[in-house]
């Protein structure tokens, strides 16, 4: 009999790819499955785990009727309940283990105690301390002339009240192209950054390509974008300063969300005390060249 095919859907950013003829799970993988579930799943699973746990050591004394002392005889319930008792190591004192097999299994079950907070302690440690960027990226890319010389540009923005530090920042292009041998294949092209680091990174800035003679866009319409399936990817790594500890974000964008002959709307500005502001409201929004004022991030 052939075995059906198995289909693990992978999704980064807005591209999903579908994996073929792969284990769905992996034993080695559980501790990192067990840190990407939702906060829900998480504690459906630690509720599960624990709920077994607690049938199966309640079975366990309902073998011998002897084994637990003021256990009524087939209680069921009884079991389950000193069970919990004893595996959290609370002993109440109006039942407890009467026979040596009754000791054995509560000793058992005391270490798988132990053992389990433990393991649960130290996976609710890392869910929470685990380091993560609050960083947006802009909706859109646009490409638009910036000092007289066509640029793509995204914004980034830090959405913590905190600078990030020692931020670095990466585009990187992907697009279908044909090979001397007539292929079809997936090309990837670093771009050159006006800029790829910076000392501290409070707010908002923009981040540019110059599409020069030395770039893969050079020459480059938006109906070239469509034919070749253009895709942006821009990531930045760097340093947040309350953890101190290194945290990374990334986004992407299709050749239909980069917008031609736009720039991003002025978000920087000064009120009445003469200190600068910026409107966190206004991040995507775009306009036509011939409106606004030159950009200031």
């Amino acid at each position: 009999m052939r075995r059906r095919p198995r289909h693990i859907r992978v999704r980064s950013g807005q591209f999903e790819l579908v994996k073929l003829n792969v284990k769905k799970f992996d034993l080695r993988d559980t501790y990192h499955l067990i840190l990407n579930l939702s906060w829900p799943g998480f504690a459906g699973l630690v509720f599960g785990i624990y709920f077994l746990i607690n049938v199966a050591f309640a079975s366990l004394y309902m073998l011998n009727p002897h084994a637990v002392a003021e256990m009524r005889p087939g209680s069921f319930f009884d079991a389950f309940f000193f069970s919990v008792e004893t595996l959290a190591t609370v002993g109440y004192g109006h039942m407890y283990p009467d026979s040596f097999y009754g000791h054995l299994i509560a000793m058992l079950e005391i270490m798988v105690g132990m053992f389990g907070l433990a393991v649960i302690t130290g996976l609710i440690f890392v869910r929470f301390s685990r380091p993560t960027a609050r960083i947006h990226f802009s909706k859109v890319a646009v490409i638009a002339p910036f000092d007289g010389v066509p640029n793509l540009m995204i914004r980034v923005a830090n959405l913590r009240h905190q600078a990030m530090v020692e931020p670095e920042f990466r585009m990187i292009l992907f697009r279908n192209i044909i090979t001397a041998e007539g292929d079809d294949v997936r090309r990837f092209r670093s771009l050159n950054l006006e800029f790829d680091h910076l000392i501290t990174f409070p707010a908002v800035i923009t981040v540019r390509h110059r599409i020069d003679e030395m770039s893969p866009l050079f020459g480059m319409t938006p109906e070239g974008f469509q034919q070749q399936d253009v895709r942006i990817v821009a990531s930045i790594v760097g340093v947040d300063t309350v953890i101190v500890a290194p945290v990374q974000s990334f986004g992407d964008y299709n050749y239909e969300q980069i917008e031609w002959n736009r720039r991003f709307v002025e978000i920087y500005d000064q009120n009445e005390e003469g200190e600068w502001t910026v409107d966190y409201a206004r991040i995507d929004e775009t306009e036509d060249m011939q409106k606004g004022s030159v950009n200031k991030s």
